[in-house]
């Protein structure tokens, strides 16, 4: 068996991770609590975002946000209208679009940036179309400045799936606070691991307490007596079992939360260090004629390197994955590649433009390795040196 010298994700735990589950654990509180709620205000605090909500997984941040804005009652969202999405982006990007009972309106995405233009959105725009769902892909920010405005132009919602984007900014302001919401995953491979974890941001307060309130089935135990979703009864013991909307049970435990607050911590390391790493990377593959890279736009938190092959590879993927492998080096698809092109799209309902030739690159030409907090000069050498020799 080879060994693995470039892995795609690696471990950012040290003792004070160890240490924060054992004082949960000596605490023998487990489930959802302080150190949850603590988490949240300290998410919140260093995002700029009034509010913090976890949940169990990024994929359930994107379901909790979008319902958020589904029951809503002044957003207007109904079952059948839109939302824009990139064709190239993660399932969870997509489930919830279906499940709420919306309609996915693909577009291209941009073969530089990875992400979706302001122009490619605004063609796609019908009477139907209601939010914009932008992903900032591999840690880049979307041009979220412009799909701001072209939302405002519209009337139309602004979420942002930032999964992959953690510390990742655009003109100062923090990637996934552009719009109504902004989701993130801590999942193990991502900038923060909480084990498994998401959360949803926002400013707004009817998403904020919707969010509360869909995460823990849908009850109004953890709102305020003065609230925007429903009115409580008056009775608190009425109102611990008192359900307002159609909700979930995605609620995260005290060691995730316990867990956050400690990488939160080191969330400016991290995210340096990956950042030079990506200098690195840039100056390694500038001008290489065999791969494009992602251009950065603002400041990338750069969740992995993309390699886009080109010139004399372009075509060749499978041989080009077997000779990573072959040295060591661990390397999987751009996300989801073109999400359109999977057998789950016969269950989903979506319109696909006839030319995603984009997306179609990056599925059959697209692949990325990973990127970490510590430096990876001696892998990077590794994997120009691997490339070249192909």
């Amino acid at each position: 068996m080879t060994t693995i010298q470039f892995p795609l994700a690696t471990s950012s735990w040290d003792a004070a991770e160890y240490a924060a589950l054992q004082n949960v654990i000596e605490g023998g509180r487990f489930t959802m609590g302080p150190e949850v709620r603590a988490f949240e205000e300290e998410f919140a605090a260093a995002m700029g975002t009034r509010h913090a909500v976890m949940v169990n997984s990024g994929s359930s941040a994107n379901l909790i946000a979008l319902a958020a804005a589904v029951y809503n009652p002044e957003l207007n969202v109904n079952p059948g209208d839109e939302v824009i999405v990139p064709a190239v982006s993660w399932a969870t990007t997509y489930y919830p679009v279906q499940q709420l009972g919306l309609r996915l309106r693909f577009v291209d995405v941009d073969l530089d940036t990875l992400n979706m233009s302001v122009e490619a959105v605004s063609a796609a725009i019908t009477p139907a179309t209601k939010v914009i769902l932008v992903v900032n892909l591999l840690g880049n920010p979307a041009d979220l400045i412009g799909l701001r405005a072209l939302a405002d132009e519209h009337g139309l919602i602004l979420m942002e799936d930032n999964c992959e984007s953690l510390g990742a900014t655009l003109d100062g302001r923090h990637a996934g606070t552009f719009g109504l919401s902004g989701t993130y995953s801590s999942f193990f491979s991502h900038h923060i691991s909480t084990m498994e974890g998401g959360l949803v941001t926002t400013d707004d307060e009817f998403t904020y307490q919707a969010a509360v309130s869909l995460r823990a089935h849908g009850w109004t135990r953890e709102l305020p007596d003065e609230n925007l979703v429903h009115p409580k009864s008056g009775e608190p013991f009425d109102d611990l079992f008192r359900f307002v909307l159609p909700g979930y049970n995605v609620r995260p435990v005290e060691m995730s939360g316990a867990l956050g607050r400690a990488q939160l911590q080191k969330l400016p390391g991290l995210i340096a260090g990956r950042r030079q790493n990506a200098a690195l990377f840039v100056d390694r593959f500038a001008g290489n004629d065999k791969v494009r890279i992602q251009r950065e736009n603002g400041q990338s938190s750069w969740f992995g390197f993309s390699l886009l092959l080109d010139g004399v590879l372009a075509g060749r993927r499978a041989e080009v994955v077997r000779a990573l492998s072959a040295a060591g080096i661990e390397s999987r698809p751009i996300v989801g590649g073109n999400f359109t092109r999977n057998p789950v799209m016969k269950h989903l309902n979506a319109h696909v433009p006839d030319d995603l030739s984009a997306a179609d690159k990056i599925h059959d030409d697209g692949l990325f390795v990973g990127n970490h907090h510590y430096p990876i000069e001696s892998e990077l050498d590794l994997l120009v040196s691997v490339i070249d020799g192909i």
